[in-house]
């Protein structure tokens, strides 16, 4: 199957070929995907930014004809950046949406993700993460799990890994036959924390974005993870897709020095991770000091805005601390889902005393 780029009333090409029946598209400085089977049916990979209904449309005439749709949506997780048009498309495509169980309780309104820290640096994306939104949505008429047996629905010869730590229930996606891995934000192909860098689409294998990222231990066991796959081609929420033995050998590297080079020297979850349970946050640790000057943030929010306005103008005109107590401990710990702990020799900013496990709110400070 070849895209149509004679659909895009432009003239110019917006999708870009990750692999064999593997086409992306960036919304401002994040990617989704189109994924086809051999008989031209296909499902469409995370959702953009808010606002990208129109481009994705677009997009979808280019790539398989003006009256297509997807048989389902897939999502590497619920962030805002990867799920900007999902309700939108689904209703109006009238097809099901699936996902990881332990991102359940941020896509049907029950829980806000963790707070993102603008405090791990590294550029003005993540300096302006304090502005992003972190509310969950409600998409619990469409929402479905993904198989436990690891299959993925409507998708022939893929199957979906278990990849949390930037978010409790991301998961990335892997097709055997030639290797290729939709990554979502296990890791990135670029610098995740500077706009310089989504300007300049350097790529270079780095962690999943610092800001984002609540539990380092299991980002570090997801990236050792998808680097025992040995992919041939990663195509990744931020960055370009890289392939080969470049990305093998960068892939590696991460995994050696991931505490080196991944994990911010400060931030909120550098020392302790967010605890979640399969009904959203329990407990988050204590925001950290912000040393960066106001005037970065600033700096930062102009930055963002040039960004969206550049891909709104490619458009072409067309505007159309809660925890558990004594009593629970016990059954706490032996909740299923249960994956992101405390790192050993960490004390986690939990008061067994007087913390409620089923008190879960979407107020975090």
């Amino acid at each position: 199957m070849e895209a149509n780029a004679s659909r895009n009333k432009t003239g110019k090409r917006q999708t870009f070929t990750a692999a064999p029946r593997l086409w992306g598209l960036k919304t401002v400085f994040v990617n989704l995907y189109f994924a086809a089977n051999p008989d031209g049916s296909w499902v469409l990979v995370d959702a953009g930014v808010p606002g990208s209904a129109h481009k994705i449309r677009e997009a979808t005439a280019e790539l398989f004809g003006p009256d297509s749709r997807p048989s389902a949506i897939l999502l590497t997780h619920g962030h805002f950046d990867h799920i900007g048009a999902v309700k939108e498309l689904a209703e109006e495509w009238d097809v099901p949406v699936y996902a990881h169980p332990m991102e359940m309780p941020y896509l049907t309104g029950q829980s806000s993700y963790p707070p993102p820290d603008p405090t791990v640096g590294g550029g003005a994306m993540a300096y302006m993460s304090f502005a992003y939104p972190k509310k969950p949505i409600n998409i619990k008429n469409r929402l479905e799990l993904l198989p436990s047996d690891g299959s993925v629905p409507v998708l022939e010869g893929w199957r979906w890994i278990h990849t949390p730590g930037h978010s409790p229930g991301h998961v990335s996606f892997f097709r055997e036959e030639d290797r290729t891995l939709i990554v979502g934000d296990a890791f990135v192909t670029r610098d995740g924390e500077s706009a310089l860098a989504v300007m300049t689409e350097k790529r270079e294998v780095h962690g999943p974005p610092a800001y984002f990222t609540s539990d380092w231990g299991s980002a570090h066991h997801s990236v050792e993870a998808l680097c025992d796959l040995e992919p041939e081609i990663a195509a990744a929420g931020h960055g370009k897709p890289m392939r080969g033995q470049e990305l093998r050998q960068q892939l590696e590297r991460l995994v050696q020095d991931f505490w080196l080079v991944a994990v911010p020297k400060t931030g909120r979850y550098v020392h302790e991770p967010a605890v979640v349970d399969e009904f959203g946050v329990v407990s988050v640790p204590p925001p950290a000091s912000n040393p960066v000057p106001k005037v970065l943030v600033v700096a930062g929010a102009v930055a963002l805005a040039g960004l969206a306005w550049a891909a709104w103008g490619k458009r072409g005109g067309n505007h159309k601390g809660n925890g558990y107590n004594k009593k629970s401990r016990q059954q706490y710990t032996q909740r299923p889902y249960s994956h992101n702990r405390a790192l050993h020799s960490v004390p986690p900013t939990i008061d067994p005393d007087h913390d409620d496990p089923n008190e879960h709110t979407n107020n975090y400070p």
